[in-house]
C-alpha cells in the first residue's frame, strides 16, 4: 500500500468555457468538483492504476464535508482528520488551449493538530510500502512539517517520495527523503543554479536520495547516487496539465516500490504525466494513451 500526506486539501472546482477572455463574462460548459490537493491526486491515479493506496490529510468545514464525500462516492480508501480550519478552494478554467488556476492559500493549522495528523501517519506506516508528501503548506506552517513526516517513514524503513516547494522542500532534502520532485522554477526558487541538474545534486548533497526535475512538456530529469537520466514524451499532448505533476509522483512511487530500474521508473514518470494531461480532470490518467506513450518515451543517460 503507498501511503499519502496532503497536508494542504482543497475541493478542487474546474469549470470549462470555450476561451478564457480576461475582462469578460464566460458561459461554463460544464463543471466538475472533487477532492484535491496532490497527494489525494496521487493516490487517485494510483487507485485507477489497480495500486492499493491510503489517501490522509485535514479537513475541515463545509468544503471539508464535501471533499469527505467526494471521497466516499469514488471509493478511494482514506483516513483524515477533523481540524478546525476550514479547507480551501481551487479553480481551474479551461479551454482547448489552456487551464488558468486560482488556489487559495489554505488556512492555518494548529500545532496540536500536525502532531494528531502525524500520529494518524505514523500508525499506517507498518502497511505502507512507500510513503508521498506531496503539496503546498497552509499559511502558516511550520517549515519542518514534511520534514517530519519524512522522519517517522524513515524511522518506519519506509521510502519516502516529497512533491513540495520553498523552505519545505529544503527541510524535506536535510531529512533524507528518499525521492524529491520539483519543478525547475521550484528548484530555482530555493538553489540558486541556472543549470538544473547541478541544482539537483546540491538538493542531494543536502540529503537527498534523487532529485527528479519536472521540465513540462520536455519531459523529467532525474538525479541520483546511480546516474542522471532524461526522459522526453514522443509528442505533444494538450489538454489540462494540472495533474500532471501528481501522475509522475504516482509512477515514482510505484517505481521505489517494484524497485525497478531508474530509467524505467523515468519512462514511466513521463508516460503517466503525459497520459495525466489528456484526463479531462487531475488526478487520473488516460489509460489508452498511457499505453500508447510507455514504450515510446525516449530515455537518455546525461
Amino acid at each position: 500500500m503507498i501511503l499519502t500526506v496532503t497536508p494542504n486539501p482543497a475541493l478542487d472546482v474546474s469549470y470549462r468555457v470555450e476561451r478564457l477572455v480576461p475582462g469578460t463574462t464566460h458561459r461554463v460548459r460544464s463543471v466538475r468538483e472533487r477532492a484535491g490537493g496532490k497527494g489525494f491526486n496521487v493516490s487517485r491515479v494510483l487507485h485507477e492504476m489497480g495500486i492499493a493506496t491510503l489517501a490522509v490529510g485535514p479537513v475541515g468545514g463545509v468544503l471539508g464535508e464535501s471533499l469527505r464525500a467526494d471521497l466516499v462516492a469514488s471509493e478511494l480508501p482514506h483516513a483524515l482528520l477533523v481540524v478546525d480550519a476550514p479547507t480551501r478552494m481551487t479553480v481551474a478554467v479551461v479551454d482547448d488551449e489552456d487551464a488558468t488556476l486560482f488556489n487559495e492559500a489554505g488556512a492555518a493549522l494548529l500545532d496540536t493538530e500536525w502532531d494528531k495528523l502525524l500520529d494518524l501517519v505514523r500508525g499506517r506506516l507498518p502497511e505502507a510500502s512507500a510513503l508521498v508528501c506531496s503539496g503546498s503548506l497552509p499559511q502558516a506552517t511550520p517549515r519542518d512539517t514534511c520534514a517530519r513526516v519524512v522522519a517517522a517513514a524513515r524511522d518506519a524503513g519506509v521510502p519516502v517520495v516529497v512533491d513540495t516547494s520553498g523552505p519545505a522542500l529544503l527541510a524535506a532534502a536535510a531529512a533524507g527523503a528518499d525521492v524529491l520532485k520539483p519543478n525547475a522554477a521550484e528548484l530555482r526558487e530555493v538553489v540558486d543554479c541556472a543549470d538544473v541538474v547541478e541544482g539537483a545534486e546540491r538538493l542531494r548533497s543536502l540529503g537527498a536520495g534523487a532529485v527528479v526535475l519536472s521540465l513540462g512538456p520536455e519531459g523529467m530529469v532525474a538525479v541520483t547516487g546511480e546516474g542522471r537520466w532524461r526522459a522526453v514524451p514522443p509528442f505533444p499532448v494538450r489538454g489540462n496539465p494540472t495533474g500532471a505533476g501528481d501522475a509522475a509522483v504516482a509512477a515514482l512511487a510505484n517505481g521505489l516500490v517494484e524497485q525497478s530500474s531508474w530509467p524505467m521508473r523515468l519512462r514511466a514518470a513521463v508516460a503517466w504525466s503525459a497520459a495525466a494531461v489528456a484526463a479531462p480532470v487531475a488526478g487520473s490518467v488516460d489509460v489508452p494513451l498511457l499505453r500508447k506513450l510507455h514504450d515510446q518515451v525516449r530515455v537518455e543517460t546525461l
